[in-house]
């Protein structure tokens, strides 16, 4: 995740500006010390909406419910022949069973790109990796890029 590392410097962005000062010190807050009405009896300090506004902007920085559930990693094993590694990001809603649908995209546009007929899964396996932080789902397929006589195994599809 390209984000984490601004994690730390959000919330020592949130620290300053909730307008913390120590007594006796004559400097201003960064944020004004003004309270928003929201109705006739309840209220909230603009302070306390920049710091929650912080926070939120943060956790959507690490968090990212745009991002893709799904990170690959290609490798070209041979002219025709590719390896890929997929792992799905640690915190998601959803996307679990998304990694065969995702390698036989990837294998089409393969396809399509170099000009083969077909391609062949010849290995795919799903697991979870158990880490520190939590466990996360990985899978590994292995393609083979075919013309069409090589796609067809049992020679059925040859015109007489």
């Amino acid at each position: 995740m390209k984000y984490r590392s601004t994690l730390p410097l959000c919330l020592l962005a949130a620290a300053m500006m909730s307008g913390c000062s120590s007594p006796g010190s004559t400097a201003s807050p960064l944020v004004p010390d003004k309270i928003i009405q929201l109705t006739a009896t309840t209220s909230v300090s603009l302070a306390n909406v920049v710091t929650g506004a912080l926070i939120i902007g943060a956790i959507h920085l690490y968090y990212d419910p745009l991002a893709p559930n799904w990170e690959i990693e290609e490798a070209r094993i041979n002219e025709d022949t590719y390896r890929f590694s997929l792992k799905m990001k640690r915190y998601h809603t959803g996307g679990a069973g998304e990694s065969i649908q995702i390698l036989k995209r990837r294998a089409s546009q393969l396809q399509m790109q170099q000009g083969y007929a077909a391609y062949l899964l010849m290995e795919y396996t799903e697991g979870i990796d158990s880490q520190t932080l939590g466990a996360r789902r990985m899978a590994e397929g292995t393609i083979k890029l075919v013309q069409r006589q090589q796609a067809d195994s049992f020679m059925q599809n040859e015109r007489y």
